[in-house]
């Protein structure tokens, strides 16, 4: 029998190193059944103690977390394990939408926030952004970013970007992935990396969870936007 092959979603052979927390069961079974055919899942826990042990023990590329967890829930994850290992990316996946969790997750330096109505389609395209640090954020939280994050430079103006490169920051700040944003403007995926690399310099931003940031607070784009509501601007 010929052995299978997988690869990531981004189309590589190389499978990222990838470790799941969360205290159901169940929960973990349906991430590593979703996960599985593009990372190599290497370990999995359910609270604070054993996921900080099992991470650096294993140390992989991302950590998949939830919010709440024994023991002191995914930031103390991120804190004790961060002087460690460094080099090791998060991202919250949780049904928790609340203001003061994605504070708490955002100080502790968390690398996305996901929220588990993500469809199991999309869940590995965000992964594969977490561990290329484009710190993917749902559209419920992204508002949050306004208040959260007081350090985005508010001099560059989004009004100076090109109209196509101005829809691709409202879908992206919006908590669209590459793939729907592409689809909706029916370009490519490459084509979305390559205007965002672009206006990430215009805007002097180094990821999507910054620009978003910048994008709410210059009222570009409004908390109650969604992707099932609303048009680029």
């Amino acid at each position: 029998m010929r052995e299978r092959t997988s690869k990531s979603p981004s189309g590589s052979e190389h499978r990222h190193r990838v470790f799941l927390v969360d205290d159901h069961d169940v929960v973990r079974a349906g991430m590593r059944a979703i996960l599985d055919e593009h990372f190599e899942v290497v370990g999995e826990a359910w609270d604070v103690e054993s996921a900080v042990a099992g991470i650096l023990s294993m140390r992989p590329e991302v950590v998949v977390l939830d919010v709440k967890l024994p023991g002191g829930g995914g930031a103390a994850v991120i804190e004790q394990v961060r002087p460690e290992a460094p080099e090791v990316r998060f991202m919250a996946l949780t049904v928790s939408t609340s203001r003061r969790d994605v504070a708490l997750m955002m100080d502790a330096g968390v690398d996305g926030y996901v929220t588990k109505n993500t469809t199991s389609t999309d869940l590995p395209e965000l992964v594969e952004e977490t561990v290329r640090g484009l710190r993917p954020v749902s559209p419920e939280v992204a508002g949050y970013l306004l208040d959260i994050d007081e350090d985005i430079d508010t001099g560059s103006a989004i009004s100076k970007l090109t109209p196509r490169e101005r829809e691709v920051v409202s879908l992206i700040a919006r908590g669209y992935s590459y793939r729907d944003a592409a689809r909706r403007l029916a370009i490519s995926v490459k084509t979305i990396e390559t205007h965002l690399t672009n206006i990430f310099a215009k805007l002097s931003v180094a990821s999507r969870y910054e620009l978003a940031a910048l994008a709410y607070r210059e009222g570009y784009v409004e908390p109650e936007d969604s992707k099932n509501g609303g048009k680029p601007r």
